[in-house]
């Protein structure tokens, strides 16, 4: 698994399930906060019809923390909205992933559940979506 899917991962779920299943690993390094959690804003920018040219939509709550672990690694971790102790456990989180001793683990038993959570929850949601899909089509009259 990439850093970029663990953080995506990490990020879409939510934090009252995340602080258990982290919690279960029993992976607890003596760490240090190198940056906030800070509470800032980030644009959102959009493409009409997935291809069209890029517009700003607006401006999202955003909340980043950086930590650094005793051995040296630096995790990150960034989250939609304020929730400033999310951002910091998947900043713990990412620090810890960068040790190759702690990266299987940390894959299999807590990113790997999670992705399956998640995709499940997104399947629900398009099957939701689709139940109300509405297809419009023209008659032609014939004179």
């Amino acid at each position: 698994m990439t850093r970029s899917q663990r953080q995506r991962v990490l990020a879409l779920t939510p934090r009252e399930r995340l602080e258990p299943c982290w919690a279960e690993l029993g992976i607890a390094p003596p760490h240090r906060r190198v940056r906030g959690p800070e509470v800032g804003m980030a644009m959102v920018r959009g493409r009409m019809g997935a291809t069209g040219n890029a517009f700003n939509l607006g401006e999202m709550t955003m909340t980043r923390a950086s930590v650094t672990l005793d051995n040296g690694a630096l995790g990150h971790g960034w989250v939609r909205g304020r929730d400033l102790q999310h951002a910091e456990l998947i900043a713990l989180i990412d620090a810890c992933a960068q040790q190759e001793a702690l990266r299987e683990r940390i894959d299999s038993e807590l990113i790997a559940p999670l992705a399956d959570e998640l995709a499940a929850r997104n399947a629900e949601a398009s099957r939701t979506a689709a139940a109300t899909r509405v297809d419009f089509f023209t008659m032609v009259r014939g004179e």
